[in-house]
Order: structure tokens, then C-alpha cells, then sequence
């Protein structure tokens, strides 16, 4: 079966379809208007200065606080909460913490199971999270559906499954007619759905909810205010201030280090998050919430909105690729890692 994928730079065709779309994050702008933190703008002291207003920083910052009530904590965002790609993502999470348990067996076998078991914990601590928090994130264990378009790939389909019960995972094989139940489609011939370790998110409320809940607990956030150097491992410059730490915990994942020696540990990896307009789910034939990655090469997983959650679009495409080659436009929704595929 031919690649769906284009090998060659876009038609004047291609670049008319998508020239009124639009490079920022659909998450946040379906978030109301709120007051900017104020960007720092004085010298202050704190016992914890984190870099980075992203999951990372975020949770980073309710974690220190649960631990040490009075302990000071700064946080410094260089825009606005949420909006690296802790806002920019798909809204796909997933409990792996290796990208796929076949990848982690076959990159760690001496660790996969303190990984997995970790991985799960660390799903279910996020959930409870957002209980113990109160943010409406609009979280839906839906699981994952991954389809199969070519006869060779329904043997790695059982060879997953097989795997994935190995590790406790909930999982169930679909033939065809099962799939299309699901999803109508003639392409798919089989599938593997995981009930367990998976579910959708909104990105944005979660980022924003993990921001409020961090400003009730007594973090001090400054917004626009982006960290020049990293002065004696204690002093963080902005532009328009500086604080003075004990300690610093830099959360900026794949934006530029601040830290040379650690630079070359760094590879940002892009992908496309693209949302369509709002189509007519029904007519499409699709009767499936959950998100639907096609077994290929390069990650491809489709999100359709849900009558619960009205804010989400109706189909979410992301893609991972290096298509700056073919000279396709080079992809704006990500920047960093994020809890969030």
C-alpha cells in the first residue's frame, strides 16, 4: 500500500486548501480571558525558582508546595502558561513512559517493568490530580484504537496484544467488521483497542487549571517574563528582574537550555497538530470516542469530539514527521514534551 503521506513540495492547490489556517493553539482559544500574572519586575528572593509555566514547571510547582507549605516558590513563564506545547498538543495520554511498551522492552528490557509500572502509576496519579484539584481538564478514558491497513501489520497487531497482556494492560483484538463498527472505513482490516492507560484530554484547561490551582497554593508566577542567564546556579536574570534562589529547576524541556553542558542532550522532535472544522460525525461513519493511531511508520492518530465536550474540534490530526524536506510547512503546535501526545 502507497505511503499517505505526500513525497514531494506542495502544489499552488496544497497551499490554497490550508492558507486561511490559522498557527496558534485551538486550545487556548477556547479558554476565557483571564488577568496576566504580572512579569517580574524587581529583585526577589525565593527558596525555589522554576523556568518554564508548561505541565512540567506547573506540577513541579504544586509538588514543592504539598511537600513544604512555607517554602517560597517563584515560577517564570516567558509568554503565557500553557503555551509551549503543554497547549499545543493533540490531547492524546497515554501511561507509557517510552513511547510504546514494544519501544521501552526494546530500548530498556532490564527496566521495562519498573517502567510500566510507573507509567500506570503515574496515569492514575495525574487523574487523581485533577480530582484533588478541581480542573475540569474534560478528561475521558475512551482508550486507544491503533487499525492496521496492511496484512503485515495485523501480525504485529497480535504480537502487541500479546504483549500488552504480558504487562497487564486491558486490551482486545478486532477483526475488520469489529473496527468498522467503530470507525467505517474499508481501509481498516484490523485493529487493537486498549481500554486501559489511555485517555483524551483538553490541554489547555489542564495546563490553565494546574496554573490556578499553583496560584492558590501560594506559587508566585510571573508571565512575559523570559529568563536570560543563569547567574552562580542562583540567580535567574529576566529582563526586567532577578531572583535569587536556593535552588533552580529548569522545565523548559526542548525550548533552547539554559545550561550549555546540557544542550547536547536535547533533540527537539516536531509534529503536526492540525484541527479541521467541524464535520457531521455521523455522516462520516464515526461511532468511536477514543483516539485512533494508524500502524504505520510515522504517528498518525485522528481525535473526534464527543457530545460531552462540546469545546473539542471534531477531528484532531497529529503527525509526527521530518517533512521539512519536501518543503511542507514546517510544524507550529510543538515545541517541547509534554504529558500530552
Amino acid at each position: 500500500m502507497p505511503s499517505p503521506w505526500p513525497g514531494s513540495a506542495p502544489t499552488a492547490a496544497h497551499r490554497a486548501a490550508y492558507a486561511d489556517a490559522s498557527p496558534r493553539s485551538f486550545w487556548l482559544d477556547t479558554l476565557p480571558e483571564r488577568p496576566l500574572h504580572p512579569p517580574l519586575e524587581q529583585a526577589r528572593d525565593a527558596d525555589l525558582c522554576i523556568v518554564g509555566g508548561g505541565f512540567t514547571g506547573l506540577w513541579a510547582a504544586l509538588y514543592a508546595k504539598e511537600l513544604d507549605p512555607a517554602r517560597e516558590v517563584v515560577l517564570l513563564e516567558a509568554t503565557r502558561c500553557g503555551n509551549g506545547a503543554s497547549g499545543r498538543n493533540g490531547g492524546f495520554l497515554e501511561a507509557s513512559l517510552t513511547h510504546g511498551t514494544r519501544n521501552g522492552l526494546a530500548h530498556f528490557p532490564d527496566e521495562i517493568e519498573t517502567l510500566e509500572r510507573l507509567g500506570r502509576e503515574n496515569f492514575e496519579a495525574l487523574a487523581r490530580d485533577l480530582d484533588e484539584l478541581a480542573i475540569d481538564a474534560e478528561l475521558e478514558r475512551t482508550g486507544d484504537l491503533v487499525v492496521a491497513l496492511e496484512p503485515r501489520e495485523v501480525e504485529d497487531l497480535v504480537d502487541e496484544t500479546e504483549l500488552m497482556h504480558r504487562f497487564g494492560r486491558q486490551v482486545e483484538l478486532l477483526d475488520g467488521e469489529e473496527v468498522r463498527a467503530q470507525i467505517t472505513s474499508k481501509k481498516f482490516i484490523s485493529g487493537m483497542w486498549t481500554h486501559s492507560g489511555s485517555a483524551l484530554v483538553h490541554p489547555g484547561k489542564l495546563a490553565d487549571g494546574l496554573r490556578a490551582a499553583a496560584a492558590r497554593a501560594g506559587v508566585r508566577i510571573h508571565e512575559h517574563s523570559p529568563v536570560r542567564a543563569i547567574r552562580d546556579r542562583v540567580s535567574v536574570i529576566t529582563e526586567g528582574g532577578m531572583v535569587n534562589a536556593r535552588g533552580v529547576l529548569l522545565a523548559t524541556s526542548a525550548y533552547a537550555p539554559l545550561v550549555p553542558a546540557i544542550r547536547r542532550y536535547i533533540a527537539p522532535v516536531y509534529d503536526y497538530v492540525l484541527v479541521t472544522e467541524p464535520i457531521d460525525l455521523s455522516a462520516a461513519g464515526w461511532r468511536s470516542t477514543c483516539s485512533t493511531a494508524a500502524r504505520t511508520r510515522q504517528a498518525h492518530s485522528r481525535w473526534c469530539a464527543t457530545a460531552r465536550s462540546p469545546s473539542r474540534p471534531s477531528r484532531c490530526v497529529q503527525r509526527s514527521s521530518s517533512s521539512r524536506a519536501t518543503g511542507w510547512p514546517r510544524p507550529t503546535a510543538t515545541r517541547d514534551a509534554a504529558a500530552c501526545g
